[in-house]
């Protein structure tokens, strides 16, 4: 049930990540675009608080005898968001998503092993190692299995310090699996998770507001952090909707976490995320191309389950 509800959430990445792609056109820039889908989920959590009749009120006091990184869910949630663009811009669309998602199976497992972040500690053995394993091997089959002109891992980009980028990449992609343990250690404090969520999205605010601000002093003008509101083109009414399924995941991260551990939370979102790609592909979803969905973008799903089995299972 629980392995399913992480699933679910995971369908709806991709569909953020369309949906924030027409809010920065929308916009003028991918930084603004976060910046505002930050505040969109911040306000949507604060509605979430208000539903469940739970009170504003922050224990400071209770979590200043909290280790330092009770804090740090925010700070790699930007971390892990504005490195995607980065990478992406450096690496490909393949390499941007294999990396980061060998950084989060590896945290994943290490937090789970030595249960780091108070997660719930679980023994590694051989059988999650071979699990975690194929749910990779199944993540690089759906993503190679993609017409796209960047999806071979052996034309390297024409880029210095390519594998510095990668490296980065996968400490990205750690850093949002720590995301996850963090704002679920937060929830028990808190007894909300919701409250930690909303923790979170205040930080990463303020990260983003500050970048914001540095690169609108680099460029030295308004102009190029400007709000293009004025565009003409017709936007459809969903593109605000990207901040309310950020909530969602984060949300749903700090709640999974704690009952069937952050790597098994971690492999749920990734399955659900790489079969959300596949059915905006097929369908055509979001104003994107109709992509016709193989056989062995399939089989790569099936061996994501077999080997998230083996983890849970075994």
């Amino acid at each position: 049930m629980f392995i399913l509800l992480g699933i679910l959430m995971g369908l709806g990445l991709p569909l953020q990540t369309g949906i924030n792609a027409r809010l920065t056109h929308k916009l003028g820039s991918p930084y603004n675009a976060s910046f505002v889908s930050f505040i969109i989920a911040f306000i949507f959590l604060l509605l979430l608080v208000f539903i469940t009749e739970q009170n504003y009120f922050i224990p400071f006091n209770e979590l200043a005898g909290e280790p330092l990184w009770i804090w740090m869910g925010g700070v790699c949630g930007v971390i892990f968001l504005t490195g995607n663009i980065v990478l992406f811009a450096r690496l490909g669309g393949v390499q941007t998503v294999i990396f980061p998602v060998l950084g989060q199976i590896l945290m994943g497992l290490i937090i789970d092993n030595f249960g780091l972040f108070y997660a719930p500690q679980t023994d590694l053995t051989l059988l999650r190692v071979l699990g975690a394993i194929l749910v990779l091997l199944g993540v690089i089959n759906v993503v190679m299995a993609k017409k796209t002109p960047d999806n071979n891992l052996l034309n390297k980009p024409k880029r210095q310090h390519t594998l510095l980028w990668q490296v980065f990449g996968i400490i990205a992609g750690m850093l949002s699996t720590v995301q996850t343990a963090v704002n679920g250690h937060l929830g028990i404090i808190l007894a909300s998770p919701v409250k930690a969520a909303v923790i979170s999205f205040i930080i990463g605010i303020a990260l983003l507001a500050v970048i914001c601000v540095i690169i609108l002093l680099q460029r030295k003008t308004v102009s190029a952090l400007r709000i293009e509101l004025r565009r003409r083109e017709n936007y459809p009414w969903w593109i605000w909707l990207g901040g309310i399924l950020g909530g969602l995941f984060v949300l749903t991260n700090a709640y999974l976490s704690n009952i069937i551990g952050t790597g098994m939370t971690i492999i749920a979102i990734l399955i659900g995320s790489t079969s959300g790609g596949l059915i905006i592909d097929c369908f055509g979803l979001l104003g994107s191309e109709k992509k016709p969905v193989g056989m062995r973008q399939i089989f790569g799903i099936i061996i994501m389950i077999i080997g998230a089995a083996a983890i849970k299972l075994f």
